[in-house]
């Protein structure tokens, strides 16, 4: 029983917000000096487009496994939060890998295991892809990305924006609990009913907790959208020097070129044994 309530605690102080906000932080921020985040985001996200619609239009099962390595040793490389892995396992075992493990386990035959399996091997291939590329770029580097290909200075800006209000997000969301129990009065969760009265009443905060939130979310929205306008923001989405001042930075370097080849060479020996399979 000891042993029991503390696991229990053990995972309570994983969950907690300083947890989440911290690996946030890290994926969005801490891959800095990993292989992946050296590269010019022009080449990632050209490696994305590839990676993440090709593996919807093909079937073939060697090449999707061949796909599905790839991205893996990417993430590897990217050095990806625990917690975004976490996520990704769970998504997908929700979306397709438990069809799997039933269809497995009450006696379903190769010829219902394999679509399940080619499924499965799309949504962790296109996953995967997407974990590399949003976790081996700042939102810096993604917005001049965006912007290079012709994308509107104002959605580049949002998607840097929400990239940056994502830590005060959680940090709201921190306040505005502390406060609830400083207010509230929890039920004693001594017992195993306690617990899960004190389950359902921390899940009642968070559900409170929603209104507050965005409320001071969007005070903090309207003094960083004021102080944008102070400095020109406006003017300086529409100035073409600009523009051509913040892509100055890119630049593609043999390290991306090479990162390309090797993606080639793996992705065509992988459609080469599919085709001879």
């Amino acid at each position: 029983m000891k042993a029991v309530d503390k696991l229990s605690e053990n995972i309570l102080d994983k969950l907690s917000i300083d947890f989440l906000r911290s690996q946030v932080l890290k994926n969005a921020y801490g891959n800095n000096d990993t292989v992946i985040a050296a590269m010019d985001p022009r080449v990632l996200i050209v490696w994305y487009l590839f990676f993440g619609l090709v593996p919807w239009f093909v079937s073939d099962l060697p090449f999707l496994l061949g796909c599905f390595v790839l991205v893996t040793a990417t993430t590897i490389l990217a050095h990806v939060a625990g917690l975004v892995l976490f996520l990704f396992g769970l998504g997908v075992f929700s979306q397709t890998g438990y069809l799997l493990v039933v269809t497995w386990l009450f006696g379903g035959d190769a010829s219902a295991i394999a679509p399940l399996l080619v499924l499965t091997l799309k949504v962790a291939t296109v996953s995967l892809a997407s974990v590399t590329v949003f976790s081996g770029m700042d939102p810096d580097k993604l917005a001049n990305g965006l912007m290079w290909f012709g994308c509107p200075e104002q959605l580049s800006f949002s998607i840097s924006y929400a990239y940056r209000m994502l830590p005060i997000l959680m940090e709201e969301f921190q306040n505005v609990l502390l406060s609830y129990r400083l207010r509230g009065n929890p039920p004693a969760h001594d017992t195993l009913w306690g617990k899960i009265r004190y389950l359902a009443y921390q899940i009642q905060i968070i559900i409170c907790a929603f209104y507050p939130l965005m409320l001071n979310t969007a005070k903090r929205s309207r003094t960083t959208v004021e102080v944008l306008e102070i400095k020109g923001y406006r003017y300086a989405a529409a100035n073409h020097e600009v523009k051509k001042l913040k892509l100055a930075a890119l630049k593609v370097t043999n390290n991306d070129l090479l990162f390309l080849a090797l993606s080639f060479v793996w992705v065509a020996a992988a459609f080469l044994l599919s085709t001879l399979l």
